[in-house]
């Protein structure tokens, strides 16, 4: 039996096809994903965003929101009324840090905590759906966080070379 040959190198002046585009292969897979957990979050009264904040309150209570945002790449221009949703929705409390009021913390609410029950279905319907096995998804997600850091060290270099031409 032979080994099939190996695909050519993609010609780098001529722009891809974009089904063969590296980008659009992560960007459907992420809308793919966001269908997916809709009906699901839609259930628990919640969008991607905000469970994505309670995901690291559920690991890690009582947070400020420029931790948050950093771990979860958002501004907090775009996360502080995220979290107010939350707040309103009696998921999460904001508070003033004792020792420096520009800083804000949020805690959950037993009503958050009481939540991370529901949203303990979603990994285990994700490899039910998709047939990957818990070492596959990890493989994924780590190849995928790799090149996501590496993007943005590249995109922080392109950044750096524009301020000083």
């Amino acid at each position: 039996m032979s080994t099939p040959a190996p695909a050519p190198a993609p010609d780098l002046q001529t722009p891809f096809a974009v089904d063969d585009m590296l980008c659009f292969a992560a960007y459907s897979a992420s809308l793919a994903f966001s269908r997916f957990y809709k009906p699901m979050l839609d259930r628990m009264g919640l969008t991607y965003p905000q469970f994505l904040v309670l995901s690291l309150l559920w690991r890690e209570d009582d947070q400020t929101v420029g931790r948050l945002g950093e771990r979860l790449f958002l501004e907090s221009n775009t996360l502080t009324p995220l979290i107010k949703r939350l707040e309103a929705a009696d998921l999460v409390t904001r508070a003033r840090d004792a020792a420096d009021e520009r800083v804000v913390r949020v805690r959950l609410t037993d009503n958050g905590r009481a939540l991370a029950v529901d949203a303990g279905c979603l990994a285990q319907a994700v490899m039910e759906r998709t047939d990957l096995t818990p070492e596959t998804m990890v493989q994924l997600r780590d190849g995928l966080a790799k090149l996501r850091n590496q993007l943005r060290l590249g995109a922080q270099a392109m950044e750096d070379d524009g301020q000083h031409a």
